[in-house]
């Protein structure tokens, strides 16, 4: 088993930039793929970006693609979600995910989610 304690979100102003992080416990870390995924109020979870175990292949979003960057460190058993140039359509709670396979941008994929963190963006 994996567990998965998100942080990092709060409010911030268009154009504004966050760190997410998830820290993982449990299994070891590093032979874990893992994403982050996000949903706005009301609506589906959608996926944000993803990592495989070695961190040598990453996927994103088109929608955040050139504005987000995912990372991880498997010595400290956490990865990580940077977020720049923030929208108000960014908003939504955002979880993090893991799974046995690789940097898959579908939720069937990933065993075992975090609780999420809030990230608002106000205009």
């Amino acid at each position: 088993q994996v567990q998965l304690v998100e942080s990092g979100g709060g409010l911030v102003q268009t154009g504004g930039s966050l760190r997410l992080s998830c820290a993982a416990s449990g299994r070891p870390f590093g032979s874990y793929a893992m994403g982050w995924f996000r949903q706005p109020a009301g609506k589906e979870r959608e996926f944000v970006a993803a990592i495989n175990w070695s961190g040598f292949s990453r996927a994103y979003a088109n929608s955040v693609k050139g504005r987000f960057t995912i990372s991880r460190d498997n010595a400290k058993n956490s990865v990580y979600l940077q977020m720049a140039s923030l929208k108000p359509e960014d908003t939504a709670h955002y979880y993090c995910a893991a799974g046995p396979g690789t940097a898959s941008d579908s939720t069937r994929d990933y065993s075992h989610w975090g609780q999420g963190t809030q990230v608002t963006v106000s205009s």
